[in-house]
């Protein structure tokens, strides 16, 4: 289901038009060539078959036309020129803390336009799932600037779910609807209690067998250290609960730190365990210059930095 589609207020308006233009200034430099490199390859489509020359991979010789031949010979693929990105972005209530310029829910809209746009220069489609509690707005991969700008609106517009997220529920509906293999960005603080009690861990290892799978983090410096600002009254972001915090004394912001970093850790296994790799976005932080990075660091161990 599409859902309705968000008010268009005046301020909804003027966040839209200030990300289209940051994200345009962005598209337009060297991030534009890292996309396609990073992505190259992810797309494959049969092309035909030829006979076997010294060096070719063993694994691609087609034993059905080898048996039947006498002779043997190998497939030949072609990278599909058209790429199907699947944007999957947390729109749970979380996603609406910021304790600078941006909140995370922003930041993950500059990302959504940045990854579109850059998309549509290219002729690629882009979609987009939204979920919280549950699966929620659903756009089927398409091209054009209109709807590239519809996204970023819906991202910025989803009303926040309470309490908390079911990001097992969002896979298994992407699961059965992408019917091609595509880059799929999921986009999130990872910070959901999995209430429902989906395992998305499973889930992700069974689209990364299909799919380029890449899970975006989104975070903010508060969730892993307290600034020293006295009692102040916090609450879950994911569930339920209040409680008053003293940041003057040294050993609660220790246990801050530490169940940051605990979260950190169990997050990385798990995405090493479905085979999908990380990109970390912060909301005090340049949104392009970290998808550089990541563009560049994989480009490199992909072979594109031989």
């Amino acid at each position: 289901m599409n859902g309705e589609r968000p008010v268009l207020t005046s301020e909804l308006m003027a966040r839209v038009r200030a990300i289209e233009i940051r994200t345009h200034k962005l598209v337009n430099t060297a991030l534009s060539g890292g996309y396609r490199s990073s992505f190259r390859g992810q797309g494959i489509e049969f092309q035909e078959v030829r006979a076997y020359q010294p060096g070719d991979d063993v694994r691609r010789i087609d034993w059905n036309v080898t048996a039947r031949t006498g002779d043997a010979f190998v497939k030949n693929y072609a990278e599909e020129r058209e790429l199907t990105v699947q944007l999957i972005v947390d729109s749970s209530r979380s996603m609406d803390l910021g304790s600078a310029e941006w909140t995370k829910r922003e930041v993950a809209a500059q990302f959504a336009a940045l990854i579109a746009f850059v998309g549509l220069r290219h002729g690629d489609r882009v979609g987009l799932t939204l979920f919280g509690e549950n699966p929620g707005l659903h756009l089927p991969p398409r091209k054009g600037s209109q709807h590239v700008l519809r996204i970023v609106r819906e991202v910025l517009a989803a009303r926040p779910s309470a309490p908390g997220s079911d990001l097992g529920a969002a896979l298994e509906r992407e699961e059965r609807l992408l019917r091609r293999r595509s880059v799929v960005l999921v986009v999130s603080d990872f910070l959901s209690d999995g209430r429902s009690g989906s395992d998305w861990v499973t889930t992700l290892t069974r689209l990364s067998l299909r799919h380029d799978c890449i899970a975006v983090r989104v975070r903010d410096p508060l969730e892993s250290q307290l600034p020293e600002a006295g009692v102040l009254p916090l609450a879950a972001l994911e569930g339920r609960g209040h409680a008053e915090v003293d940041t003057r004394r040294a050993s609660v912001r220790a246990a801050w730190q530490a169940a940051f970093d605990a979260r950190e850790a169990a997050l990385r296994a798990n995405l090493a365990r479905a085979k999908a790799e990380l990109l970390d976005l912060d909301t005090t932080q340049d949104v392009g210059e970290s998808v550089r990075a990541f563009f560049r660091r994989r480009t490199h161990v992909r072979g594109g930095g031989r």
